[in-house]
């Protein structure tokens, strides 16, 4: 297939050699010798790009740029000038020039340019495409023999791009083997965890280093503290249920405006707002935040939020290991995108304050909305779609305006999350209580009971450092992409759930956290 290019300059004639040249290459050339012409012929046929003389008589190339893009603002134009002027080329960027070549110019250097342009996502494609299929057995190799936290880190940051980069480049026939491969990680993942959890987390994190994940309750210690006390102030920005995914479609908005650093931290279990949240910000384990502060551990069946004392317990955090943001830090939580965003109407008072922190509950809302909704549902029929609407909010959200207005000051960003989430697909029974909880990854209750060595059941919650409310209470916390059910009324849930974005379980979605620290530009 020829790629047709519209070629607009007043020595076209002289130009023979170049458009035979980009002929035998694949391109098909039309040439006009004047802007009038050109936008004539663009209204009337289809163009892959356009060459673009900036000088030419009567109507110029900048302004023949303009009435370009009024007929197709997306159809990429190179301008070919004489001048290597910088205002020139400034004038041009800003008009929305895709590229510029000086003059004289060979064959070589007009069909180097069109390939950027004309032929990027194809031959982008191509390369993913390779690049993946030629790392697939390694990825596999890297999955049998992961043996640390580093490991699962690496193998699902990889993962993560090589499905990003085959859903927006390649074949999507490949997304299906990505989409496996990920659900035999899971699977290896789930028995890593489940041999491993209880010991990493009573081992002392100073003599077992690199041996154990960094859990919520350290991340502050470990990762913020250190900013805290080498920054003027500190930006601390948790969006709710994130996962990696979504953070890398983000990225690309903030790159303008900040240097990215990049780092993981792991959820503790279960992975769900209530235990990893509270355990983020009180830099304790929920057992602990119970026993020290049972005004602030409301009862796990209290309907009421579980999360209502999250400032209170940064503060005491801060004070106990004599934190630099000790007596200067301020506090916000934007529960719903239709209330004010506190943090977004105050941004211009926080003066001297040290440490701001902040929570962001809508992208955990959508998540569960999408399962109520049928519209959500037909927007966001899949992990894909969900984070592209994810960044169709982050773009035009409160957020997004605090974080341009951030990259203007003199202070540093970090933003995390305390857990992620996993698109469930299969059932698995559960027996329980009448009163055991209704999570669908997670659940805790008297007596529960399970023959599936999938489900890491916690027969002693204070043994996993998790408060229990009573001597037969425990907590069963499931793996992969499986969703809980109880026996009764079992194909009416399964129905429910199936498909859904939830929390609470062990997978490499909802476990290992995104950590990104931003610096202005």
């Amino acid at each position: 297939m020829a790629y047709k290019i519209l070629w607009i300059d007043d020595h076209i004639e002289e130009l023979r050699s170049h458009t035979m040249y980009l002929g035998e290459k694949g391109y098909e050339v039309e040439g006009v010798t004047n802007g009038m012409d050109g936008l004539a012929m663009l209204r009337e046929q289809n163009f892959e790009a356009i060459l673009l003389d900036e000088m030419m008589p009567g109507m110029g190339g900048l302004e023949t740029l303009e009435g370009i893009r009024k007929i197709d603002p997306n159809i990429p134009v190179i301008m070919v000038t004489k001048s290597e002027a910088e205002d020139l080329m400034t004038r041009a960027i800003g008009k929305r020039i895709d590229d510029y070549l000086v003059k004289p110019v060979s064959p070589i250097q007009v069909l180097s340019a069109l390939k950027r342009q004309v032929e990027a996502r194809k031959l982008t494609g191509e390369e993913v495409t390779r690049d993946y299929m030629s790392n697939f057995m390694a990825v596999t190799d890297r999955i049998a023999l992961a043996k640390s936290p580093a490991d699962w880190e690496g193998i699902y940051s990889d993962l993560v791009t090589w499905g990003m980069d085959l859903f927006q480049y390649s074949d999507h026939g490949l997304l299906e083997t990505q989409g496996e491969q990920l659900m035999a990680a899971n699977l290896a993942f789930g028995k890593y965890v489940r041999e491993n959890y209880h010991s990493w987390i009573h081992a002392n994190p100073e003599t077992s280093g690199k041996d154990i994940p960094l859990f919520s309750p350290r991340v502050y210690e470990e990762l913020i503290e250190p900013e805290v006390q080498r920054s003027r102030q500190v930006f601390w920005i948790t969006i709710d249920c994130m996962r990696l995914d979504q953070v890398r479609m983000i990225e690309p908005l903030l790159e303008p405006y900040f240097h990215i650093n990049r780092q993981h931290y792991w959820s503790m279990l279960p992975t769900a707002t209530p235990y990893a949240r509270n355990a983020l910000f009180a830099g304790m384990y929920p057992e602990d935040i119970a026993k020290n502060y049972p005004k602030w551990w409301l009862d796990g069946h209290h309907e009421g939020s579980r999360n209502a004392y999250e400032g209170e317990l940064l503060n005491e955090q801060l004070n106990r290991i004599g934190s630099a943001a000790s007596g200067s830090c301020k506090y916000y939580k934007i529960a719903d995108e239709r209330d004010v965003d506190p943090l977004h109407r105050n941004l211009g008072s926080m003066g001297d304050t040290r440490l701001v922190a902040a929570v962001y509950n809508f992208l955990d809302i959508m998540a569960h909305g999408r399962s109520q909704n049928r519209i959500l549902k037909e927007l966001a029929p899949n992990e894909a779609a969900f984070r592209t609407l994810m960044r169709t909010w982050f773009e035009h959200s409160n957020l997004f305006d605090i974080l341009k207005s951030l990259s203007r000051r003199d202070c540093t960003v970090i933003l995390t999350t305390d857990h992620g989430s996993m698109f469930c697909r299969r059932s698995m029974k559960i027996r329980g209580n009448r009163d055991t909880s209704s999570n669908v990854r997670y659940k805790f209750g008297d007596n529960l009971g399970t023959d599936d060595e999938r489900i890491l059941l916690m027969k002693k919650p204070g043994d996993f450092r998790l408060p229990a409310h009573s001597s037969i209470e425990n907590y069963a916390v499931t793996s992969e992409n499986f969703y809980l059910v109880y026996p009764t009324n079992f194909h009416e849930y399964e129905r429910l759930y199936r498909d859904s974005f939830q929390h609470g379980g062990i997978s490499v979605e909802e476990m290992i956290c995104p950590f990104v620290t931003l610096r202005p530009r």
